[in-house]
């Protein structure tokens, strides 16, 4: 039986089963080994808040190497579409010059999001900057911006739970749910 829950006026039923997710994100944290286990200093983390924190969480007890953990918050959602519009609360306060970045997202949709990270990021001098997303919807992204490291491509269904949210609720929810057709 699909378990279905409901969230604000909405009903959802479960899309992708919690050990599905683990797998996905097992695999995006043997690419990274691969990548950064030789760094001289340890890169950092990036975590676009608030819907990667589970992510991020999950992804960085699965790595082998060092790393530094840093969080920034932007915004661009209201309900289940994206504004978007990018409003920054929170940022990066110390240096990162000549530094390894891997910016850690839920979810890529048009690429705005990381496209401003990204400018952003690199206005700071990094030695590199990388996108890992653990969703990906490469039919409504826009921007050049690689996306190296994805978890999940997906198509333009709205999703909820391990740390994305419908107007801040769902976040908690170990699947990934989608709007329920009944």
């Amino acid at each position: 039986m699909n378990e279905k829950i409901k969230l604000h006026d909405r009903t959802f039923e479960v899309m992708i089963p919690a050990a599905e997710i683990d797998e996905a994100v097992a695999k995006v944290a043997m690419r990274l080994n691969e990548d950064y286990a030789s760094c001289e200093q340890p890169p950092i983390f990036v975590s676009v808040l608030s819907g990667s924190f589970m992510y991020l969480a999950d992804l960085v007890r699965k790595v082998d190497f060092t790393n530094e953990v840093a969080f920034v918050k932007i915004s661009s959602y209201e309900g289940t579409e994206s504004t978007g519009c990018i409003k920054q609360h929170l940022g990066i306060d110390f240096d990162i010059t000549g530094r390894d970045i891997i910016i850690v997202e839920d979810i890529v949709e048009t690429g705005t999001s990381i496209d401003h990270m990204v400018k952003y990021l690199k206005n700071l001098n990094p030695r590199s900057v990388e996108v890992c997303t653990l969703f990906f919807k490469p039919d409504k992204y826009r921007f050049e911006q690689p996306i190296k490291y994805c978890a999940m491509e997906i198509g333009n269904e709205f999703i909820v739970g391990y740390g994305l949210d419908y107007d801040q609720i769902g976040r908690n929810l170990k699947d990934i749910y989608v709007v329920s057709n009944e």
